[in-house]
This record gives structure tokens, sequence and C-alpha cells, in this order.
């Protein structure tokens, strides 16, 4: 998936989760909207390299996307409106052997109790249904699910364990926006309740997908599959 035109600036400081004030090296100082809710716990440390994208449009209270942040060497996409994208993009790319013999590619389409699936697979009468999460947390060169807790992602799992027993194929789908990891693992010890959801779901046929990306201030796309651990270790100390 391209970025759009990136502006290069330093992070002062993230506050109300979805704002961010950085310094651009132009000397400006601007107030960026973040387009991510979660804790983004590694991600948000004061002096770090950051990327913003810039949108003047009439209207619009922030004109400045904070993008990208730089961490431990390497570029975090932070934008999580972009994993649906870059895996929809993957797919139909046959870039994911594990989904290549879907045809039809629907997006947030309802299902469930009152829910959306991110991408809904289809070719003839079998259906895939796929949630996609973003993933910025790393440690040890070991991502991590969730970054903070989420009832509602643990809602998602049981949603996509019910497709499950429907006769469709289920799949929680880990984007890794950041090329320094290489096992990925359920955040146990910032959400027990989501990590063990996850492992009982999996072992009812709900299936697991976690791809690493390649990023650039160009570009963010598909890099490789990482193996998981789905065990109950809890001493990370985040």
């Amino acid at each position: 998936m391209k970025l759009p035109p990136l502006r290069k600036g330093i992070l002062l400081k993230r506050y109300k989760r979805f704002l961010a004030d950085i310094s651009l090296d132009t000397g400006q100082t601007i107030t960026a909207y973040c387009p991510n809710t979660g804790s983004m716990l590694s991600c948000d440390k004061p002096g770090s390299p950051v990327l913003v994208s810039f949108h003047p449009k009439p209207g619009r209270k922030y004109q400045y996307t904070w993008e990208l942040i730089y961490v431990h060497q390497n570029w975090v996409g932070i934008n999580t409106m972009y994993p649906n994208k870059i895996v929809k993009e993957a797919i139909k790319n046959k870039r994911i052997p594990e989904l290549i013999d879907f045809d039809k590619i629907q997006s947030e389409v309802a299902y469930g109790e009152n829910s959306r699936i991110d991408l809904l697979l289809q070719k003839n009468k079998t259906l895939c249904y796929v949630e996609v999460k973003n993933v910025t947390l790393a440690k040890d060169n070991t991502a991590f699910f969730p970054d903070a807790v989420t009832a509602r992602g643990t809602k998602h799992l049981l949603e996509l364990a019910n497709m499950v027993k429907l006769g469709h194929r289920a799949v929680m789908f880990y984007l890794v926006q950041r090329t320094d990891a290489d096992l990925f693992r359920p955040a146990i010890d910032i959400d027990p309740t989501y990590s063990q959801t996850l492992d009982k779901v999996h072992k009812t046929g709900v299936e697991i997908l976690v791809y690493r990306t390649k990023i650039s201030p160009e570009e963010i796309i598909i890099d490789r599959a990482l193996p998981f651990k789905l065990d109950h270790k809890t001493t990370y100390n985040f």
C-alpha cells in the first residue's frame, strides 16, 4: 500500500489518545491527529522521529495525521486505518498463501451480534471471515497483542468461533506493522481474558495468521509470515 507524501518531525507528546504534538523539521510545532485508539505501548516515546501526512482540507481541525514512528532502528506503522487495506491488497495480489482460493472480497460486512467483519472472502458458497488486528507492541524480537485490555477484541474472537460452528472458515489475522519481530504471542499479562479466549477459539477451529510488514516512508507491504505461540508466560514486564 502506497503512503501519501510524508513530512519529518519529532514526537513531543501524545495525549487524549487522538492527539500528538510534533515538532516538524521546519521548526514548526503542530498538533496532529493520532489514528490509534490503543495504548501505543512502546510506540509513543517523546523525542522519537516520526512521519506525518498533510491534509489541508477545509473544515478539518487537525490537518496533519501521524503515520509512522521510528523505534529500535525500524519504522512502526501506527495508523489503524491501514491494516484492512494492506491485508486486502495482499490477498488480491495472492501474497497470502493461506487465502488464495477466494475470488470475492468484501469489507465491513455485518455479521454476528451487531458486529462487522473486516474482510469476508468468498468462492462459490465457501465463506471465510477474516478479522484483522494491528500489532505495534514488540519486545525482544517478539510481537504482542493487545497493548491494552480489549473487551471488543474478545467479542470478535467469540464471533469468529461462532462462524466456525456454522461451518465457515474464520481467521484471526495479526498484521505486525514493524520489522523487528520474528515471533507473535498474545500479551496475556496485559489482557489475560483476551489471551485465554484466543487459545480457546483456536482449539475450536479459528485459524491464526500472523504476517509482518515491510515499512518505508513510501509504502507498507506484506513481508512474510511469522510463527506464533499461545503459551501462558506472564513475565514480559512491558
